[in-house]
């Protein structure tokens, strides 16, 4: 009869796979790290003997808590004759995501419960990363107006699997809507590409009134048939779990381009193509300085990325993206906004107007 530690003595965690745990005497010392606990593998804190005491509640094995233990590569441990569960690697020293992992555990324990442990423990960021949109989308989302009279049910979720799970996935949905006439639409299934919220940047440096850009090879337009699937683009990259959207166009831009930003602007988030991906973008220009020797190569190895950057005048992107020079998406997005916005951030910066 295993003794849970830590996180999985937390209610969230406990109430999906071990409703029945009692709690028991506690054990001494003290947890470090786990700050990725649920969210991440190797994330589950150490204990560390000595002085302190850890609340430990003891269960029967569950099938949940059986399944959950194998994904995360969780093991027992004989502490002073009793077995532990909850002790992993350590971590990240940091806040806990208890609601992170809750969900990452829902996702797993009912979504998943026809693919093997070792499949999704390689999936685990992927997964995590779209609970984490999954939780982002529902906060940011509360309290926008509806189209539609407000207190109605106008989604139904019938039935829902997963034809498709390796690095990214796809989704299979049976829906039902409320139709705009009043009555319900007949079962409707649609097919989702799911991968998670991205942050895109486009570095701006107000006083030189220059922006960077990159190009990277890209296999969409390659698989279209397209002629030059090398593309401008902006910094970009996958908002990681426990990461704000800001920590990632942070990120992102050393990762990417070897450059730290100032500032972030916010420019228009959105969907990309809400008709079958559930991508959801932020979007923003970030204020940095682009000294002539800036641009450069850059990107992860680990990824299989290989970018080039490029730092040119404000005007010539305007240009480019008035002349149909600019065919991906977001970098359109912003170069637009950029030109009808930048006058009032240089003034807001308490910077003179552009010569």
């Amino acid at each position: 009869m295993p003794v849970l530690i830590g996180p999985l003595a937390h209610w969230l965690l406990r109430a999906r796979l071990a409703p029945g745990a009692m709690r028991t005497e506690p054990l001494s010392g003290r947890l470090v790290g786990g700050r990725d606990a649920g969210i991440a593998l190797g994330g589950f804190p150490v204990l560390v003997p000595g002085e302190g005491s850890v609340t430990a509640w003891e269960t029967d094995w569950t099938p949940a808590l059986e399944r959950y233990a194998a994904i995360f590569g969780l093991q027992v441990q004989v502490i002073g004759g009793r077995e532990v569960l909850g002790t992993g690697a350590g971590g990240a020293e940091g806040a806990w995501q208890p609601q992170l992992a809750a969900g990452i555990a829902d996702w797993l324990i009912e979504r998943q419960a026809d693919r093997p442990a070792d499949a999704l423990r390689r999936r685990l960021p992927l997964i995590a990363g779209w609970v984490a949109s999954r939780i982002r989308a529902g906060i940011e989302t509360a309290d926008l107006p509806h189209l539609g009279p407000e207190g109605e049910e106008r989604v139904r979720l019938v039935d829902w699997y997963e034809p498709y799970a390796e690095h990214f996935s796809v989704e299979s949905l049976t829906l039902r809507q409320r139709r705009h006439r009043g009555d319900w639409s007949p079962d409707m299934v649609r097919a989702i590409f799911v991968s998670g919220d991205a942050t895109v940047v486009l570095p701006w440096d107000p006083v030189r009134d220059r922006v960077l850009l990159i190009d990277q090879f890209r296999p969409g337009p390659a698989a279209r048939g397209d002629a030059q699937p090398w593309f401008y683009e902006t910094v970009a990259g996958r908002v990681d779990p426990g990461e704000t959207p800001e920590q990632a166009a942070l990120r992102e831009a050393v990762e990417e381009a070897g450059i730290t930003l100032r500032r972030l602007v916010p420019a228009p988030h959105h969907y990309s193509s809400p008709g079958a991906v559930a991508e959801y973008l932020y979007l923003y220009v970030g204020i940095t300085d682009l000294p002539d020797d800036v641009a450069g190569f850059g990107g992860l190895d680990i990824e299989d990325e290989d970018i080039r950057s490029h730092v040119l005048p404000r005007a010539e992107l305007a240009r480019m993206a008035l002349a149909g020079e600019i065919r991906n998406g977001p970098l359109l997005t912003l170069a637009l906004w950029l030109e009808l916005s930048a006058a009032r951030i240089r003034a807001e910066l308490g910077l003179a107007p552009a010569g």
